[in-house]
């Protein structure tokens, strides 16, 4: 049922980005049915658009821009349309992303690595520059970096990822101190293995993978607590600390044959 255009402003209101799909589209799915607006950043706009019909959302109650996180003007314009239309959000979500496996003995993996620093690590702190200064004046106001726990070692092949991830966590853990005077939180959440296409092609057992909705589920509680940094799911947190305390040559010897996720020539793109 649609509610007036009053009512639905007095809803808290969240932006995500990567919102097209996977991660993004399940956080969305779940801030909905909370009862939050939504502020929807995709490269492809006119698919979250189509999702956010087909899910029968109330029109007065979300929005979508269109925008490259990597592109920090894109984001900036982006933020601004938010603002303006919209209002300040509660929550940002950064969580748009790129997981491409590379080979740095191949030029065009070079190319790759690039792309996805630029998504990843500077496309996180794109989302959040709109913001940050309006949050600050608040005294309120929570940004949520989208992780990994691939940020906890790094994966033979997955050179380019695990390093955008690591870089995330530090970005989050040194904006979180920078923002704690203002009354604005920084959340670090590290998925584990989430059934969602980036994943969908890996070569390798997946342990406690979870379904989207259920990360969202969780995710949303982690947010709403203010926790400063959340593995999801838990158990997988212990395998990776554990993973974390082994010796070098030990790790070096288990993960010898691990499979690796395809490059982009393999991959299919984007």
């Amino acid at each position: 049922m649609s509610e007036s255009g009053a009512d639905a402003q007095a809803a808290p209101l969240v932006l995500i980005t990567g919102a097209s799909s996977g991660i993004g589209q399940a956080l969305a799915a779940h801030y909905a049915a909370a009862g939050w607006r939504l502020a929807l950043v995709a490269r492809r706009s006119p698919s979250v658009r189509e999702w956010a019909h087909a899910q029968g959302l109330d029109a007065s109650r979300w929005a979508v821009y269109e925008a490259d996180v990597g592109d920090p003007d894109a984001m900036a314009a982006a933020g601004r349309d938010c603002l303006g239309s919209q209002g300040l959000p509660q929550v940002v979500i950064a969580n748009a992303g790129i997981s491409v496996g590379m080979d740095s003995a191949e030029r065009e993996d070079l190319d790759v690595m690039r792309e996805m620093l630029a998504t990843n690590v500077l496309g996180v702190a794109a989302t959040f520059h709109p913001f940050l200064a309006a949050m600050r004046e608040r005294g309120s106001g929570t940004l949520v970096g989208i992780a990994s726990v691939a940020a906890i070692r790094g994966l033979p092949g997955h050179g380019a990822y695990c390093a955008s991830k690591s870089a995330v966590v530090a970005y989050c853990e040194s904006l979180r101190g920078e923002c704690r005077p203002y009354g604005v939180r920084v959340v670090t959440l590290l998925p584990g293995y989430i059934a969602t296409p980036l994943t969908a092609r890996n070569p390798y057992p997946m342990p406690f993978l979870l379904q989207p909705a259920e990360f969202a589920a969780r995710a949303k509680r982690a947010i709403d607590a203010g926790a400063s940094y959340r593995v999801i799911p838990w158990p997988m947190g212990v395998v990776v600390k554990l993973l974390r305390m082994l010796p070098n040559p030990l790790f070096d010897r288990l993960f010898a044959g691990r499979g690796r996720k395809p490059r982009r020539s393999r991959a299919g793109g984007r």
